[in-house]
């Protein structure tokens, strides 16, 4: 790489908080302990009632309190921001030690990049984590399914960041529209997602709940089919299936995946057709 004067170029960390005490510091040391030394560290919580905030206490002096969402969380971190650069982080997540480091040097390298694409591995307890890590290993280079993290903060701000009226679909719209800007481009570190020990029936309950609010996603970036469209599932099984060997290396978390995502598509669209939007707070936990 070339030497990248860190005086001059700081890049924020963004991290949304909520009720994230079990993930969280594992997170945070994780950003601290990047290759790159110029980070500014910013926690957005949203009203927790565990320990997030204490712990966030031991890592960095800018925490604030915002909401509702996600999207309205990263948005005010980003208006509290003085980095460059900016990289949104959920609080289940670690950093490989050099995503900082290879964000900042492929700005710099490449002025026209707009936006960059962290690479994402899940890793947790038990067999349903085991078929979600087996599942994000397809999406890796998917340029149609994964959304850029980090940002040119000034593109960030001309284009006011995440749409705040979408709660789900609200990084895939964010990266389409910093891609009408230009370009956007990648790096080689990952993040690791921590999944936790999965439930299913959680997990099921979550995808209803995030198909409830697809509508708005859908009516901001209309497709012609639902079911064709590229996040839709055509597409993933399409993927699935063209990497017979990468499905089935291990055929029971192979099988267990495809069963997995068949009834997420199921809860889906039962959620996108008929669902109420009845308040699950508890799914944000």
């Amino acid at each position: 790489m070339t030497k990248i004067h860190s005086s001059q170029l700081l890049l924020s960390v963004i991290v949304p908080t909520r009720n994230s005490a079990s993930t969280l510091e594992a997170c945070l040391k994780s950003i601290l302990n990047q290759t790159y030394p110029n980070i500014e560290l910013i926690v957005v919580d949203r009203d927790s009632t565990d320990a997030t905030k204490r712990i966030a206490q031991k890592f960095t002096d800018h925490i604030y309190n915002y909401g509702p969402e996600r999207s309205a969380q990263r948005n005010f971190g980003a208006k509290q921001a003085n980095g460059k650069y900016l990289l949104m982080i959920d609080s289940d997540m670690e950093l490989a030690k050099h995503v900082v480091e290879e964000c900042v040097h492929e700005f710099i390298q490449e002025p026209r990049l707009l936006s960059l694409v962290v690479p994402e591995e899940s890793f947790g307890q038990g067999f349903w984590a085991q078929c979600k890590r087996l599942e994000r290993s397809f999406y890796v280079g998917a340029v149609w399914i994964e959304a850029s993290r980090a940002f040119r903060a000034e593109i960030f701000e001309n284009l006011n960041g995440y749409d705040e009226s979408l709660i789900s679909g609200e990084d895939w719209d964010l990266s389409r529209r910093v891609d009408i800007c230009g370009p956007a481009g990648r790096i080689k570190s990952y993040i690791r997602h921590n999944e936790g020990r999965i439930k299913l029936y959680r997990l099921l309950k979550k995808k209803y709940y995030y198909a409830q609010q697809a509508r708005a996603y859908l009516m901001k970036n209309p497709v012609p089919s639902k079911l064709a469209a590229p996040v839709g599932p055509v597409a993933r099984y399409k993927l699935f299936f063209a990497h017979p060997r990468q499905l089935l290396s291990r055929p029971f978390i192979g099988a267990g995946m495809l069963f997995m995502k068949t009834c997420e598509f199921a809860f889906g669209a039962a959620g996108y057709l008929f669902g109420s939007h009845d308040d699950v707070e508890a799914i944000h936990e």
